[in-house]
This record gives structure tokens, C-alpha cells and sequence, in this order.
């Protein structure tokens, strides 16, 4: 976004990537703070847009962090997000494979390997957070995935069936604050 022109501003809890992100894209320093939401602040009101590209779902607190960015949103500012859907078909395939074979293992919460992932959301989920959070539903959609671990062959039926029922693995979403 930085290189298209907009005015960035960023935060990376991790100092071995921040530097990263310094030296090898050339970000400012200045405007890429070290420290996670919860650690830093912005003044309020100061962004039109806040993106939460594959974050939300590595965190101890995912509402609290998105309430918190709410505040440094300007009204009619968005904040976006791309994360785990609930509703992926493969996910509950597995799941059902796994609850078949006796055990309680879950193949789409993972807090002890890669991905990481703690949480998954809903377009639901995200509403119930808007209401509460003087925040609307701008958009949402539920991106068809390739299904890994599944034949080739059966990949065009299970993209069609994902895609009809709204069952695919990345959910998209903007909210718009009110």
C-alpha cells in the first residue's frame, strides 16, 4: 500500500521481522512500531483503513484487539480482515474422520502446530461484534480454497460444492465503522 501511494503506518510484534520488513522493503522506522495492538496506541480517530491480513487468528484475544483498532478508525473508516471461515468443508470432513476413528482430535484449531491458528470466525461472529462495536458489515466473502489432502480429480466438485454452500477456508470481511 505503502509503494501505491498511501500514507502507512504499521505495527509487528516481533523484532526479528520488523527489522526484516526494514531492511528488505525499505519500510520507515518510523511509521512500523514494535509491539502488538494490545501494547500500543494510536491517536483516536487517526486511520480511514486497518487490515487484518491473517492475524486475527493467531491471537489471545482477537475481539479485544479489533475493539481496540476500532478506536484509531475514523467513522466511516473500514477495517478489514482475512481469516479461517468455521464453515470450511474440509475442516469438518476431517473432524468427522477424526471423531469416526475415536479420537478428539480437530484439524482446524491448531494452538500447538502450524499454522497456529487459535480461532476461526463467522460472518455471524462478525456481526454480533459490529453491533456491539458501533461497527457494520461492509462486505464479506467466503473464498474458495484448492483442497489440499483431497485426489486431483475431485478438486472441480469439491470447489462447486465449497463455493454453493459457502464452505470455503478464508473468509473475508470489512467492517465499516458507523
Amino acid at each position: 500500500m505503502n509503494s501505491a501511494g498511501f500514507d502507512t503506518y504499521g505495527l509487528e510484534p516481533s523484532e526479528t521481522f520488523r527489522e526484516m520488513a526494514i531492511s528488505k522493503m525499505k519500510i520507515d522506522a518510523e511509521k512500523l512500531k514494535l509491539g502488538g495492538v494490545e501494547d500500543l496506541d494510536y491517536p483516536k480517530e487517526s486511520f480511514d483503513f486497518i487490515t487484518f491480513g491473517a492475524v486475527l487468528e493467531h491471537l489471545y484475544h482477537p475481539a479485544e484487539n479489533l475493539k481496540k483498532a476500532t478506536e484509531w478508525l475514523k467513522p466511516g473508516g473500514i477495517i478489514h480482515a482475512e481469516i479461517p471461515s468455521s464453515n470450511w468443508l474440509i475442516s469438518k470432513l476431517l473432524n468427522l474422520y477424526y471423531s469416526l476413528k475415536g479420537t478428539n482430535y480437530v484439524s482446524n484449531l491448531s494452538p500447538m502446530h502450524v499454522p497456529f491458528h487459535l480461532y476461526e470466525f463467522s460472518e455471524k461472529s462478525f456481526g454480533k461484534f459490529a453491533e456491539k462495536n458501533n461497527l457494520e458489515i461492509a462486505y464479506y466473502k467466503i473464498e474458495v480454497c484448492t483442497p489440499y489432502h483431497i485426489p486431483k480429480v475431485l478438486h472441480p466438485i469439491f470447489k462447486w460444492y465449497m463455493g454453493l454452500t459457502k464452505s470455503g477456508l478464508q473468509l473475508i470481511i470489512y467492517l465499516r465503522k458507523k
